[in-house]
């Protein structure tokens, strides 16, 4: 009786010592790739763990978005970047995603795709030089997109809806 105990209690021992070897394992990649991207809670834990003092957020939200965001993504290697993802609340789909990026490289098109644009045009975005795409996405649904240049940030907005809730996102991120 007493041998099955001692068996039974090593077996406990030996799954302990896996779960705790698989867990440090699964934590391992974020402690030595820091920076590279990963998922945050918070744009102020972003800014805190990555020193990002630059991360650019909307103050005014239609009444079909709400904060905080779906995802945060932000890394700093290879090169400081941001992606805020907002999703439906019914469909679970993305519908407002805005990325900055110190690089062209950085893209977020796979999550909300105009699959045909209609108009392209310069816009006039405080001051600033600003592309306004308008299109739509792939349930032929109306899609915009707004992009400018901030700083060293190449910032994009993308959102399932025509571009003027899009413009006052964008405004409202601007001093």
């Amino acid at each position: 009786m007493k041998a099955k105990a001692y068996g039974f209690f090593y077996l406990l021992i030996a799954v302990a010592a896996v779960l705790v070897t698989l867990k440090t394992l699964n934590w391992l990649p974020t402690i030595l790739q820091k920076d590279m991207l990963r998922r945050f809670d918070s744009i102020e834990e972003v800014r805190a763990k990555l020193n990002m003092r630059d991360v650019y957020v909307p103050s005014y939200f239609p009444e079909s978005i709400t904060w905080p965001p779906s995802e945060i993504l932000a890394q700093t290697k290879p090169y400081p970047a941001v992606l805020i993802i907002f999703h439906a609340p019914k469909t679970r789909d993305a519908t407002l995603v805005i990325s900055q990026a110190v690089s062209d490289a950085f893209t977020d098109n796979s999550l909300i795709p105009l699959v045909r644009i209609a108009r392209a045009v310069p816009y006039d975005l405080k001051n600033r030089k600003a592309l306004l795409e308008v299109g739509t996405c792939a349930n032929t649904e109306p899609c915009s997109r707004l992009s400018w240049t901030e700083n060293s940030y190449r910032i994009r907005l993308v959102m399932k809806a025509p571009p003027f809730e899009l413009i006052k996102i964008a405004e409202s991120m601007l001093r």
